[in-house]
């Protein structure tokens, strides 16, 4: 097997565009060779832990209203491309991502990551749940097949927090500047949401060379 890592925010929406269109390359060729992991990078480390309102936060970021609006509409547009539905305006809050992160790390443990990182995709850019809540990260991980009431106990301890921080800092170090970012067979890298196309042609190269 190939490792394919993916180093991702689930608040980001080219990494939730991005995965569903590998998503459609893995079902069009359910036996490819990757092993994926998903690899911690945030978005906001700074952000405070009850996170900000959403739209001061991207008036801020993209300087004012014009901005953002400028910003998000290719967003809407490659999300319909990639057959994703997005309901940017249920969101309500920017949160601090660590939580989600701890969260996604122990999915790993546990053989359940892709699964709670989709359901973390689907409350924040679907429902529009405030995915910096315990409650909510508790939901999303008894959807995905873990314990909810675990993990609702492991986030109020300090279980893993700074292991995420070194992560994020590791990653930033290692050249990852913007996310999704892909590490194909721990060498190759590929920024940004890549076409199905090209992950079919990945896959097609890497049964070539095996």
């Amino acid at each position: 097997m190939t490792t394919l890592d993916i180093f991702s925010d689930p608040i980001c929406p080219w990494c939730y565009i991005g995965k569903g269109l590998l998503d459609r390359a893995l079902l069009a060729q359910p036996d490819h060779p990757f092993t994926i992991r998903w690899r911690p990078f945030m978005l906001n480390p700074e952000m405070p832990a009850g996170g900000m309102d959403r739209r001061a936060y991207l008036e801020a970021k993209f300087g004012g209203k014009e901005g953002a609006v400028q910003a998000y509409m290719p967003i809407a547009e490659r999300a319909a491309e990639a057959g994703l539905e997005i309901h940017l305006d249920k969101i309500a809050t920017t949160p601090s991502t660590l939580d989600a992160h701890r969260l996604i790390h122990w999915a790993g443990v546990e053989g359940v990551q892709t699964a709670v990182v989709s359901s973390l995709f689907r409350a924040y850019f679907v429902e529009g749940r405030d995915i910096g809540e315990a409650e909510v990260l508790a939901d999303v991980a008894d959807s995905s097949g873990m314990d909810g009431s675990v993990v609702q106990r492991l986030l109020a301890s300090e279980a893993d927090r700074r292991e995420i921080q070194e992560m994020d800092s590791s990653a930033r170090g290692m050249g990852v500047q913007a996310v999704p970012t892909f590490v194909v067979a721990g060498q190759h890298a590929v920024p940004g949401a890549q076409p199905t196309e090209l992950w079919l042609k990945v896959i097609e190269e890497i049964r070539a060379q095996a």
